[in-house]
């Protein structure tokens, strides 16, 4: 039971990349991962924007491997 909720954040995102892949196709899954991606890292790069920034570059570029494989 604990694990499960411990694990929950992790599925929900995975749920979400394979929602906005199966809406969008692997192509625009791919460029749309890129942006946030991209976007992430320009947050980065501000003080204040690392707290939004590092978890949206980890999500893009999960975007763009789930759409890869």
């Amino acid at each position: 039971m604990m694990l499960r909720l411990l694990t929950w954040p992790f599925r929900v995102a995975a749920d979400l990349m394979g929602l906005i892949l199966s809406l969008a196709g692997s192509m625009i899954g791919l460029c749309i991962g890129f942006v946030i991606c991209c976007l992430g890292v320009l947050l980065c790069l501000t003080g204040i924007g690392m707290i939004i920034g590092i978890p949206l570059a980890i999500f893009g570029g999960g975007l763009m491997l789930k759409s890869i494989f």
